[in-house]
């Protein structure tokens, strides 16, 4: 696996400069990705409970498995600017977050109950995650992976990883917040 690092590290960049320029060319991103240490932290917990529900579900729905991701990280991002404590205080936040309505409808109930959303905005969310879902998969796919291997689990964690640092910095933008330099 050692010398399937640095395929594995270019294979992100990747998956991350594809998706942030189609969230930057929508308007939804800064030009500079925000520091987001309190959010990264959460990375490793919330990735260990998603694996086992977005392993399942990548055979028969890969865009769902990669979006509600992006949802996790726009979840993540909305808790920690209005109650980071609390939000934490609940313990693991993505088994919080699909114990609002279960996996199915993670999507809606993150959109409605988590951020609030109604409308166009709705809409308009739901479409972006899954443009982005859709990029983020033809690239996987372009990469013609052998399915079932450890690089097939490392790519497909490492664009699950993508998905929520992008969606948390989705809403971070939507909150109001900028990356200028000074």
């Amino acid at each position: 696996m050692m010398e399937d690092n640095g395929y594995i590290d270019k294979f992100e960049e990747g998956i991350h400069k594809a998706v942030y320029l189609l969230l930057l060319r929508k308007g939804l991103i800064d030009e500079r990705m925000p520091e987001m240490p309190d959010i990264d932290d959460l990375w490793e917990s919330i990735a260990t409970e998603y694996l086992p529900d977005g392993i399942r579900e990548f055979q028969a729905y890969p865009l769902v498995s990669l979006g509600w991701m992006m949802y996790v990280g726009m979840a993540t991002a909305h808790l920690w600017d209005k109650d980071w404590e609390k939000a934490t205080a609940k313990g693991n936040l993505y088994l919080h977050l699909r114990s609002l309505r279960g996996y199915d409808l993670m999507d809606e109930a993150i959109r409605e109950s988590v951020l609030n959303m109604k409308g166009d905005i709705y809409k308009a969310t739901e479409k972006t995650v899954g443009d982005c879902a859709q990029l983020a998969l033809d690239l996987l796919r372009k990469e013609r992976i052998e399915p079932g291997t450890p690089v097939a689990f490392h790519a497909y964690l490492r664009t699950l990883h993508q998905m929520y640092r992008l969606g948390a910095a989705v809403e971070l933008f939507r909150l109001g917040y900028r990356m200028r330099q000074l």
